[in-house]
């Protein structure tokens, strides 16, 4: 059975190894020439992640490039002292099991895992999809698959192409998100140095590869801003303006805008459908049911669903009428959870009063103070996110024996192929 994924990021390639293991033939196209190599922001990989990486073989490589963030300088905007505190503590009394990692080096760990046994096409995207199975490509030849699989992000190509330009709703929970790589910037080893004041949040640490750093701001609007995803000199004024004052660490972080490799903004959005499927074709991650950049766990949930979707097809023995709905129950309830959690995130990270600045600075001073017990049943008491996480169950899918159809190698995209 051929399956081809659309995305290469964190969805597609744990989808492509697992599908593989399961004895499928698969290709995965990628719009970039390659695997990106900055411009990646931190993501956080939570119980049910680090157990499928585990699975994969991987969790040593991913605990090994940990950003190794441990201690945060909070700035409140407009006081003169910062408060310290201890992020390792606070993590650990959030969720028992938890590492941060730069989503670039979590890309090529689960690329590596499996890229000998699956084809990518890099430098190449879908431009038609059929009912029957035939795609047509930018470059490459059109070829024909069993099934299709959009793990290509809440922008998705394959989810605008089979369910249509406003394919479910997009819900606005009030707040953009930007991050751009700083070079030649000297970021403390292992410290988050953070800005917060009302509506609005700003923070720099560094990635653990030499002379690199990254700068991520959030903040909130009243309602969306008419802006392009692609229109980039947009998204800087609005981030200029947005932070205009707010202290002149934050200015100087904003002055590498013009000069940054890499840089992202989006707003922070939660993608609801009625259905992830349609046919032949299914969404997995962001693409499907994008809880909210930044806020909502996406990077965990990610990994959950390539590995459900995955696991219910070889159960189905390939039989995407049966795995997809069984997919789709599965996944239900974490997606709810990892919505709720956004949401709340969202509030507590870009306060929307000076009362709600002064509780989270005094707050994180009070659960890093205390002693690991009373800090650990302090911030259970309130947040959801380590309960959510923490409690989430997997089936377990061990591989299973098929037969296996050739398998190419990796390819870059061609007219010729």
């Amino acid at each position: 059975m051929r399956i081809l994924i659309s995305g290469a990021s964190i969805a597609g390639p744990v989808l492509a190894y697992w599908l593989s293991r399961h004895g499928f033939s698969v290709t995965v196209v990628e719009r970039a020439a390659g695997l990106r190599k900055s411009g990646g922001h931190a993501v956080d990989l939570y119980r049910p992640a680090l157990e499928i990486s585990a699975k994969m073989g991987v969790r040593e490589q991913v605990e090994g490039l940990a950003t190794g963030t441990e201690r945060l300088t909070l700035c409140r905007e407009g006081a003169r002292r910062p408060v310290r505190v201890d992020l390792g503590k606070i993590f650990g009394a959030a969720s028992g099991t938890h590492v941060e990692i730069m989503r670039d080096d979590l890309s090529e760990i689960y690329y590596d895992a499996a890229c000998d046994e699956v084809e990518y096409l890099f430098g190449d995207s879908i431009t038609e999809l059929s009912a029957d199975g035939e795609v047509r490509f930018e470059k490459a030849a059109a070829r024909r698959f069993d099934l299709v699989i959009g793990a290509d992000g809440l922008h998705s190509t394959v989810r605008r192409l089979v369910f249509g330009e406003r394919a479910g709703s997009s819900d606005f929970i009030g707040a953009y998100l930007g991050v751009l790589t700083l070079c030649d910037v000297a970021a403390v080893d292992g410290e988050l140095r953070m800005h917060v004041g009302v509506g609005r949040t700003a923070g720099m640490y560094g990635t653990r590869h030499p002379g690199e750093a990254r700068a991520l701001f959030l903040f909130r609007s009243p309602r969306e801003l008419e802006v392009h995803h692609h229109d980039v000199v947009r998204q800087k004024e609005l981030l200029r303006t947005a932070f205009r004052g707010m202290h002149p660490e934050v200015d100087r972080w904003l002055s590498e805008l013009d000069h940054t490799p890499a840089f992202y903004f989006d707003s922070i959005t939660q993608l609801r459908m009625d259905t992830w499927s349609r046919g032949r074709v299914t969404l997995v991650g962001d693409a499907g049911y994008c809880p909210g950049p930044a806020v909502g766990g996406s990077t965990t949930l990610a990994v959950v669903g390539a590995y459900v979707l995955a696991g219910e097809l070889a159960r189905a023995g390939g039989d995407h009428e049966r795995a997809f709905p069984a997919y789709e129950r599965a996944m239900a309830d974490h997606v709810r959870g990892s919505r709720a959690i956004a949401v709340s995130a969202a509030k507590t990270l870009i306060p929307t009063s000076g009362l709600g600045v002064s509780g989270l600075t005094q707050g994180a001073r009070l659960i890093s103070a205390l002693p690991a017990a009373p800090g650990r049943a302090l911030l259970r008491l309130t947040t959801k996110s380590g309960r959510l996480y923490d409690s989430m169950l997997v089936d377990d899918y061990p591989p299973s024996i098929a037969v296996r159809m050739p398998q190419p190698r990796n390819a870059s995209a061609d007219p010729e192929m």
